[in-house]
C-alpha cells in the first residue's frame, strides 16, 4: 500500500501563487508516475499535470504556464507550484500515483490517492 498526504492548500487571492506538497509513504516504488487533479462542487474530477520518475512532465492546456509539477525521488515527493491563480482554480486537488512509468492523465490508470487538499482563490 502507498499512502498519499497533501498540503499547501488554503485561500488566496486572483493572481497570487501556492505550492502543494505530496508526502509519498508505505510501499513507494521509484519508477512510478506521480499526478496531480482537482475537483471543483458539482464537477468531474480533472487532471492538472503529471510527472514520471525520470521527470517526463505533461500538463492540460489550462494549467500551461501557470503550474509547475516537480518531484525529489529521495523525499518521495511531488510538487505543485501554482502561479497567477483564478477564482477558476478553486477545488480540492488529489495527488495520486501510479505504477506505470509514462504520464498518464486519466484518473482510472492511478493506483493511490490522497485525501486532496483544498484550494479556494477569491475574487
Amino acid at each position: 500500500q502507498v499512502q498519499l498526504v497533501e498540503t499547501g492548500g488554503g485561500l488566496v487571492q486572483a493572481g497570487g501563487s501556492l505550492r502543494l506538497s505530496c508526502a509519498a509513504s508505505g510501499r513507494t516504488f521509484s519508477t512510478g508516475t506521480m499526478g496531480w487533479f482537482r475537483q471543483a462542487p458539482g464537477k468531474e474530477r480533472e487532471f492538472v499535470a503529471a510527472i514520471s520518475w525520470s521527470g517526463g512532465i505533461y500538463y492540460p492546456d489550462f494549467t500551461k504556464g501557470r503550474f509547475t509539477i516537480s518531484r525529489d525521488n529521495t523525499k518521495n515527493t511531488v510538487y505543485l507550484q501554482m502561479d497567477s491563480l483564478k477564482p477558476e482554480d478553486t477545488a480540492v486537488y488529489y495527488c495520486a500515483a501510479t505504477k506505470l512509468s509514462v504520464v498518464a492523465a486519466r484518473p482510472d490508470l492511478y493506483d493511490y490517492w490522497g485525501q486532496g487538499t483544498r484550494v479556494t482563490v477569491s475574487s
